[in-house]
């Protein structure tokens, strides 16, 4: 593509990772007023970029974030599950996030959000690449403890809201409550803005990486936006995030860097799971926690105006790993030689030079476990759980579906005409396990330092 928005400057980026929304729940997939929430600012921005309809993330919060900051499949680093009390947790030090890529290629970087990728030290963002943080190292269901029956913050001490600048110590900011929930994307907001005017101002590219609490339960609307869409809290939180998008997508346009900034909106996970949140998966079936469609596909946009055709729709085949190729791509930047990065590098094909993603699979796993493999239009389940608080039940018989003819996974196709769905799968395990060999899986809860066997 050619037009006069075309820029030869690297490109800022903008990413925002919303936490467990459904891919039904935009107004562009088939949400917003169905959902009794309009969501306009970013149907619009869909409409100036590109929307896919087959991003893929992990069954949950950990592992996907594992993914898209180190471009590696997450039980490579034993980041597989959200995090076990009393191990070390998150990504050891000897990982390489896109924050630590993005900033060695002479980007600046900034975290305001949910972590979830390691509570030492070490592995908190300020150490990890980004210049700046400020946010949550866990995770969000710990604002309900103050209000439980029985909670005694001597035995379990509150969680807590921390900043944090590279080569400094992070900083306690207090405990972390449901009223701190209401104000978290408030925050999250208003600092990314602040920091996009420093990076302008200092005409330093950046990068900036907006891990919302929206739509994570509980899913509550900052006060201003009670009653905003007479729908209660749910569908209040869906008008607040929808205006705060489109605040900062303003503000990209004041300070003229529009056009040489990508902007990334996408989610963690499926839909959020837990009531009286529950969200909604669109096409989908199956929660969060499984391999099911509706965990693992999620809304995708991208745009970046002169690079990324306008109004364009794709449903080929992406995978949360991709996003660290490609922002690295984006920037210029160097992508480590020295391990197995599973991604894809998109940017041939989110800019039009090439029709296909370059990939043709996706390895679902749920905690350690694999439980189905995606090929091309095809999806094997080798272990079936529908729901999270289903059991999961090994298959001695594998279960197929042909994803185009049966988005619900209701109808199973595993007859002998369609054994042949097979070899492929088996042939991306095969391409997974056997580069273990030379590069073997980083145990979950493996402490630092860590570095991996010689020979």
């Amino acid at each position: 593509m050619h037009d006069e928005h075309v820029t030869t400057k690297r490109p800022n980026i903008v990413f925002v990772f919303f936490d467990n929304l459904g891919y039904g729940e935009l107004g562009v997939y088939g949400g917003g007023i169905v959902r009794g929430a309009p969501t306009p600012r970013i149907d619009a921005l869909a409409a100036e970029g590109m929307r896919l309809t087959n991003m893929n993330m992990e069954a949950q919060c950990t592992p996907s974030r594992s993914a898209a900051m180190t471009g590696r499949i997450p039980l490579r680093s034993g980041t597989t599950t959200i995090p076990v009390p009393g191990q070390p947790d998150g990504l050891v030090t000897w990982e390489r996030t896109i924050a630590e890529v993005l900033k060695d290629a002479g980007y600046a970087t900034a975290h305001f959000g949910k972590w979830h990728l390691g509570h030492a030290p070490e592995r908190h963002p300020n150490a990890r690449g980004f210049d700046e943080w400020w946010g949550l190292l866990g995770t969000h269901d710990t604002s309900l403890w103050e209000d439980a029956s029985g909670y005694d913050a001597s035995v379990v001490p509150a969680d807590e809201l921390w900043e944090g600048t590279a080569g400094s110590a992070s900083t306690s900011l207090g405990d972390y409550g449901t009223e701190q929930r209401r104000f978290f994307d408030e925050e999250v907001f208003a600092r990314t803005e602040d920091f996009v005017r420093r990076s302008v101002a200092a005409d330093t590219p950046f990068f900036a990486y907006l891990p919302t609490a929206f739509p994570h339960f509980p899913t509550l609307p900052h006060p201003d936006f009670v009653g905003a869409s007479g729908n209660g809290d749910f569908a209040d939180a869906f008008v607040e995030l929808d205006h705060r998008v489109g605040a900062l997508l303003d503000l990209l346009d004041e300070l003229s860097i529009a056009d040489e900034t990508v902007v990334v909106v996408t989610s963690d996970n499926g839909a959020e799971d837990v009531l009286p949140w529950r969200g909604w998966t669109g096409p989908w079936a199956g929660s969060y926690f499984t391999a099911m469609e509706g965990s693992l596909r999620v809304p995708f946009i991208v745009r970046w105006p002169g690079h990324v055709a306008e109004g364009t729709v794709s449903n080929e085949i992406c995978h949360a790993v991709d996003l660290f190729t490609t922002l690295a791509s984006l920037a210029g930047a160097e992508v480590p030689a020295d391990r197995p990065i599973d991604g894809v590098d998109l940017v041939p094909f989110l800019t039009g030079t090439s029709s296909k993603s370059g990939r043709e699979s996706v390895l679902c796993f749920v905690g350690d476990k694999l439980h189905a493999v995606k090929w091309r239009d095809w999806k094997l389940h080798l272990i079936w759980q529908e729901y999270m608080l289903d059991p999961a039940v090994q298959l001695g018989v594998p279960r197929l579906f042909n994803l185009l003819e049966d988005p619900r996974e209701r109808n199973d196709v595993f007859l002998p005409w369609n054994t042949w769905v097979r070899r492929p799968v088996l042939a991306a395990m095969a391409d997974f396990w056997d580069s273990t060999e030379e590069h073997p899986l980083i145990a979950t809860g493996t402490s630092d330092p860590y570095a991996p066997p010689s020979g």
